[in-house]
């Protein structure tokens, strides 16, 4: 197999169909697989979707060859955006039947449900929301944490710890003053104690809902989209969803894998984490531009941009710390 795409010092993005690629990876080597795949809508996009009627089965595909994939102690996330069924304001059940056929049939567990809320979204669907004004917008996506085995399952949320809040970084400087009486009992019924709130963590829990808006407008990647004249991604993933999970999920050198990396997100990510990476998307102008998130130089990317779209491989690194064959 010829391969079209390029390689970084950590990981490769490849043009090609992600099924037939995913296949080449060698079985439980993957720590965590962490993807956006064309969302269930019902029109069509230019980054390719499958139908509601479709959907389930056509992504239990994916999930039957992730599941081969994984380690025993690996992780897969998957991002889904909200939708409704056609020409009537019902909210479509579509992820929850994609949570029903992973878990029943395939095998994965249920780790735990995120909720991604961007606070910068769009009023949608416009039917239902601008012209009819029957339904409030659409600004939270879900995302399935899979894992294979929950009791192994590698996590360590003391890797995504959140900063303190003023009024907490205030208890944990003068716990007296919130506690009036040692083992005093809240009304749900918690007992507080002054030596329970003495310990500082580095940092607070996070929820399982996560806010990040998606609104970049200045970045690398379209920063140079713009001076070579080049469409960005229309649906880019916001670089905060694989950073936290990448963080949660594995640790410095295991191995990430986005099956439908669009921009390639994930892998630039994984690749400023430490992590080995591999990303597959079926569109060649996608990975092409996907490039400009690897090159500092203008020249260098139109260059590596050109080589890709001409069907050729870029080699961004003389110093490759993971074989190909690893990868793919």
């Amino acid at each position: 197999m010829e391969l079209v795409g390029y390689r970084s010092g950590l990981g490769t993005c490849l043009q090609g169909d992600s099924f037939d690629l995913l296949g080449r990876v060698e079985d439980e080597s993957i720590q965590l697989i962490v993807t956006s795949p064309p969302f269930a809508l019902q029109r069509p996009k230019e980054y390719g979707n499958e139908t509601q009627h479709d959907y389930v089965e056509w992504l239990a595909e994916f999930g039957y060859l992730a599941y081969k994939k994984l380690r025993l102690d690996g992780s897969l996330v998957i991002d889904l955006g909200g939708a409704y069924e056609k020409g009537i304001p019902s909210y479509s059940l579509y992820q929850f039947r994609v949570l029903l056929k992973f878990c029943d049939d395939i095998g994965f567990r249920l780790a735990q449900p995120f909720y991604w809320h961007n606070p910068s979204a769009l009023p949608a669907p416009i039917e239902w929301v601008n012209k009819r004004k029957l339904r409030a917008k659409n600004s939270v996506n879900t995302i399935w944490w899979f894992c294979k085995d929950p009791l192994t399952c590698k996590a360590n949320v003391a890797h995504v710890l959140t900063p303190y809040s003023n009024r907490m970084k205030q208890l944990l400087d003068k716990p007296e003053d919130f506690i009036r009486q040692e083992g005093t009992a809240r009304p749900s019924g918690h007992v507080l104690g002054l030596a329970s709130w003495t310990n500082d963590n580095g940092g607070a829990i996070p929820p399982n809902m996560l806010q990040i808006p998606n609104s970049e407008s200045n970045s690398h990647y379209l920063r140079y989209c713009k001076e070579m004249n080049l469409k960005g991604h229309p649906a880019r993933f916001p670089s905060g969803i694989p950073d936290f999970f990448i963080r949660f999920l594995t640790d410095e050198g295991d191995m990430v894998v986005d099956i439908f990396s669009g921009s390639n997100t994930t892998g630039s990510v994984a690749e400023r984490l430490n992590r080995h990476w591999s990303s597959f998307d079926i569109s060649l102008e996608y990975v092409a531009n996907s490039i400009l998130r690897f090159v500092d130089d203008l020249d260098e990317a139109r260059e590596a941009h050109r080589t890709i779209l001409s069907g050729g491989f870029v080699n961004l690194s003389s110093s490759l710390q993971v074989p190909l064959s690893a990868s793919v």
